[in-house]
């Protein structure tokens, strides 16, 4: 017989899957997080998602100060630039820090063909594919400005024709990093990446393993996934680390023969659910967490909406005439609901965090607080946000229903 789970025990486990489940007070002190405690993390959440908008904050460091409260965004560089690296950029959910010990499996899966090469292109592709491993095994980690100009290739050749105004270097780097021949030893301040060999990236005793099969390779990334999930839908868990859900469900099928997920069902929502057995099942969580576009426990968002009635999508890919809340609108997370979301700013010339937006969230589940308490504690949180991105102050702009009541909590501060 299937389990059955309410949606509140449901929302629960997701939320503590995701390490969103401790109180904002619990959280270590400022100045005391640690690449432990980030190592850690990662080993929970597996993956941060990286993306180049910095309109607030690179989104690969929103997730861990959501978890873990302010803490020294140089101690992510130490875990992906030094060795033994305890995480590296790959391709997973889209690029992302992983674990290196997912890399050999999801370089079996990786068939992202916008990357490839096109046939014309082939011969050229081979001749620049050699010379940049050639520059690379004899050089520091470069930037693809700095190959180009090492091969001296193309300033004559027309960007047009390779697409998205890519040179031909880069085109073929990032076939190479897709490949897993070339990695990223790190970003510049620009978020250039640092190329390298990827045997010079993955910790010394993961170079040398031998490429797994597919499903081998399979069960690991989607016993990853569902852990990190706690509890989800075969299609969630495949969306995590972008396995075809069918491979994802054959997965589901072998773990739950070795006893490492069960079938459940969720009340009220009409699609069956496979629940990690080592997933925690409080009775209750005091998350307070401001969530990134990119937080992976909203990467799915038919899962966010079933499992708490919210709505997402992403303002900065939505035509402006169409943006319904904003720009970068973050959900904030209060308790085990998603109760508000805010449009924020990092004004940096002014020194201040702008809410450029506030919208309370419609409590169709019944467990939110009420939009009082929503304001004191969305503005509490923003209050540490400004602190940590080393704003002054937050300014509140007046727009949406949430507005008001912020700008209020806000100047009682």
């Amino acid at each position: 017989m299937t389990d059955r789970l309410s949606l509140a025990a449901a929302r629960r486990i997701a939320i503590a899957a995701q390490a969103l489940e401790v109180p904002h007070d619990a959280r270590p002190s400022a100045g005391r997080v640690t690449t432990a405690h980030l190592a850690a993390l990662l080993r929970r959440i597996q993956l941060l998602q990286i993306d180049s908008v910095n309109v607030l904050s690179r989104s690969h460091f929103l997730p861990v100060f959501a978890r873990l409260g302010p803490y020294d965004r140089d101690l992510l560089a130490r875990l992906s630039e030094r060795q033994p690296r305890r995480m590296m950029e790959y391709w997973a959910h889209e690029a992302s820090f992983i674990r290196p010990e997912h890399f050999a499996d999801l370089r079996v899966w990786q068939r992202r063909r916008w990357v490839g090469l096109s046939a014309p292109a082939a011969q050229e592709h081979e001749v620049i594919a050699a010379g940049l491993v050639d520059v690379l095994g004899r050089s520091r980690p470069m930037t693809a400005t700095g190959l180009a100009a090492a091969l001296d290739h193309d300033h004559a050749v027309d960007r047009v024709s390779w697409g998205w105004n890519w040179t031909p270097t880069k085109r073929v780097l990032e076939h190479l990093f897709e490949q897993g021949v070339v990695g990223s030893a790190g970003r510049t301040p620009q978020f250039e990446r640092r190329y390298t060999l990827t045997d010079r990236v993955l910790p010394p005793a993961l170079r040398d393993v031998p490429e797994p099969s597919r499903p081998e390779a399979a069960d690991r990334l989607t016993e990853a996934a569902a852990r990190a999930l706690g509890v989800a839908t075969a299609r969630s868990v495949a969306d995590y680390f972008r396995l075809p859900v069918k491979a994802a469900t054959e997965s589901l099928g072998r773990l739950a023969a070795q006893g490492v997920v069960r079938p459940v069902s969720v009340d009220g929502v009409d699609r069956p659910h496979w629940l990690h057995t080592a997933a925690r099942r409080p009775r209750r969580v005091e998350a307070r967490a401001l969530l990134s576009p990119f937080d992976s426990l909203i990467f799915h968002r038919p899962r966010v909406e079933e499992l708490f009635g919210f709505h997402y999508r992403i303002g900065i890919y939505t035509p402006p005439e169409r943006r319904e809340h904003g720009y970068y609108v973050l959900p904030f997370l209060l308790g085990e609901a998603l109760v508000a979301r805010v449009d924020l700013k990092a004004d940096r010339h002014r020194g201040v965090l702008l809410v450029q937006a506030a919208f309370a969230e419609p409590d169709a589940s019944g467990v939110g607080p009420r939009p009082e308490a929503v304001a004191r504690e969305l503005a509490a949180e923003l209050a540490t946000m400004a602190g940590w991105l080393g704003l002054g102050d937050v300014v509140v702009a007046p727009r949406g229903d949430l507005a008001a009541s912020l700008a209020r909590a806000v100047s009682e501060r």
